[in-house]
């Protein structure tokens, strides 16, 4: 879980890197008397929360593939199935 998280907040910081790095772009120009401070419009705003939307399709359909399956109930099927193989294994048939 712990790795998860540390994954999320590297993810958010290089967005927020990559943000950082166009907002600057776009607010200064190339000449030095046009500096200026960039503002979102409704474009941006769209892409932005597009991208956010895309990517929560992406991992949906992805664990609509791939669904999560929890630990504790492997460990009692492998549990049981491995005792059931032990006695069978050994010849203590019941």
């Amino acid at each position: 879980m712990l790795v998860f998280l540390i994954s999320i907040a590297i993810n958010i910081g290089m967005w927020f890197e990559r943000f950082d790095i166009i907002a600057i772009v776009l607010s200064k120009g190339h000449l030095p008397s046009t500096g200026g401070s960039f503002e979102p419009t409704f474009v941006d705003i769209g892409i932005f929360i597009g991208t956010i939307g895309f990517f929560f399709v992406l991992f949906l359909l992805y664990a609509r593939t791939f669904p999560v399956i929890a630990q504790a109930e492997v460990k009692t099927i492998l549990k049981s199935s491995g005792e059931n193989y032990k006695k069978l294994r050994d010849g203590n048939h019941e």
